[in-house]
């Protein structure tokens, strides 16, 4: 054999290259395997403790500037299918930037599964990494907080490290950054969709007892659909309708949706108009972004977080049944409870580390929680807050209540 062929041919125990990098805004370079789309992505890292449900977080619209780690290794295992997205806003491919995977991809394994996880990332844009010692990732987060970083996938295996270092590091971050406009409807639309069942699929809502209007700040299809399976047909506004359209809709209760980004920031255009909402007198609900604007709109403040809340196994007590629900959360910012006037109860805590999870006003119909009582991906036990929010609309109509659970 010839020294030139010799030299084409690489050993067996030769490595395989490596086609991906995230580049954290410490200088920090993590190499591994490339998967999903090309080209690169900035945002903020956090990691998500779900075991299930990869889909459905990755649809989420409240990760809209965030790179997820996957803290279970096994991410892609059971394919993706039409059923489990979470976007409500189809033009919106997805707003999470990029994922983070210890293992690689194998072949779909479940009869519901219509896609390659790898080609569902590649259509809906996200950058992915795969061989990434993921424990040592969450371990940085939980000691130093989110860092922001870039991912990128290039399959030459060939990168500008010094420019993705640049990059990283000149991302301003997530405070004071209003993502909002990437990821709400365009116009409004009605919704009648009620939740999954299994062997049915989705349900259709024939005979709504209540008229629910829903501000959608990156608001979740199973948000929706549970609202639905209440018996509340939805018409969903953009996050920028005035309080005065809202209330020409003669709607029987005001529904504040999830979303992503800094709450202080898109509650400079949002916040009045809440303000003017509690004000008709009307039942309001609010969730995850909707909780934190609605404590704004009160009087509150809110703060970013050292690590977030993103996963589907927090504990959660809630003061007014002194029960406790296992719940999914994913949040940067928190409500700062020290901050709430008086007249705002605090209703909902985190079992982890204390934090503010739920508010109502004393005199009106009007609460919010952090956490994500939909679910999807996610246990149940929330789901009663539906509940309690179309009763707040029987009281109103003067309809005797029914059970919450």
């Amino acid at each position: 054999m010839s020294d030139t062929a010799m030299k084409s041919t690489p050993p067996a125990w030769t490595e395989p290259k490596t086609t991906a990098r995230l580049v954290l805004a410490d200088g920090t370079v993590i190499a591994g395997k490339g998967l999903g789309a090309t080209g690169s992505a900035v945002g903020e890292v956090c990691f998500n403790t779900a075991m299930t449900g990869y889909q459905e977080i990755l649809t989420d619209p409240s990760y809209a500037g965030q790179i997820v780690t996957f803290t279970f290794p096994h991410i892609g295992n059971i394919g993706t299918n039409a059923e489990d997205t979470e976007t409500s806003n189809l033009a919106s491919r997805s707003g999470v930037r990029g994922a983070v995977l210890r293992a690689d991809i194998t072949e779909p394994s479940n009869y519901r599964a219509h896609e390659h996880f790898n080609d569902w990332l590649k259509a809906r844009g996200i950058v992915a990494i795969s061989g990434i010692d993921t424990r040592a990732l969450t371990t940085l987060i939980r000691e130093n907080g989110m860092p922001n970083a870039v991912i990128a996938h290039e399959p030459s295996g060939v990168f500008d490290l010094d420019e993705l270092k640049a990059e990283a590091k000149a991302w301003p971050g997530l405070v004071g950054l209003d993502l909002v406009p990437d990821v709400t409807s365009g116009q409004s639309y009605s919704w009648d969709e009620t939740r999954w069942a299994w062997g049915e699929g989705y349900g259709q809502l024939s005979d709504p007892e209540f008229h629910v209007v829903a501000l959608d700040f990156g608001l979740k299809r199973n948000i929706l659909r549970c609202l639905a399976s209440t018996g509340c047909k939805v018409t969903v506004v953009p996050a920028t309708t005035s309080a005065e359209d809202v209330l020409a809709r003669k709607p029987d209760g005001i529904f504040l949706s999830n979303g992503p980004g800094d709450p202080a920031a898109t509650g400079q255009y949002a916040v009045p108009e809440i303000r003017k909402l509690v004000d008709s007198g009307l039942p309001v609900f609010g969730i995850c972004l909707g909780h934190q604007m609605l404590a704004l709109a009160l009087g509150g403040t809110t703060r970013k977080m050292h690590q977030g809340h993103h996963g589907a196994n927090h504990p959660v007590k809630d003061h007014t049944t002194n029960k406790v629900e296992i719940v999914s959360m994913n949040h940067g910012f928190t409500v700062d409870r020290e901050s709430l006037p008086s007249g705002v109860e605090e209703t909902h805590v985190s079992l982890f580390d204390g934090t503010n999870c739920g508010i109502r006003l004393k005199e009106r119909p009007v609460f919010s929680v952090q956490h994500h009582p939909e679910a999807s991906p996610g246990p149940q036990d929330s789901h009663y807050l539906f509940r309690r929010f179309t009763n707040m609309m029987r009281n109103a109509k003067g309809i005797p209540e029914v059970a919450e659970r």
